[in-house]
């Protein structure tokens, strides 16, 4: 029955040649292919809509009314607090998953001697 089984894929992490500067500029492994997938065809959308409404003086009167610095000062400290948050809870975790690894080395030293 060895024919209906197949063999488990082995997943290799990606062999980078030495001292190539070419490596950086890459899309072997990248998820750029990935990103622009998603970001060309909504940038594309997002011109279209720009040159769209631009047309209408309705919305240029919007636009000028808009506090733009104001709606970006406040996205940027709502994602400056989310960005913290993340790197403050990833930092808690490696730092209890230490203490839990030095604490099961002392149990077993203890169960040892």
């Amino acid at each position: 029955f060895t024919g209906l089984c197949h063999e488990p894929r082995q997943l290799a992490m990606i062999d980078y040649p030495e001292n190539n500067w070419r490596v950086f500029f890459s899309l072997k492994g990248s998820v750029l292919q990935h990103a622009f997938r998603w970001s060309i065809p909504y940038s594309i959308l997002t011109g279209i809509g720009v040159l769209y409404f631009r047309e209408i003086p309705e919305w240029q009167v919007w636009l000028q009314d808009m506090d733009v610095s104001g709606r970006l000062r406040d996205f940027s400290f709502i994602l400056g607090f989310l960005i913290v948050f993340r790197a403050q809870q990833a930092y808690a975790r490696w730092w209890e998953g230490g203490t839990l690894m030095q604490q099961l080395r002392g149990e077993w030293f203890n169960a040892f001697s």
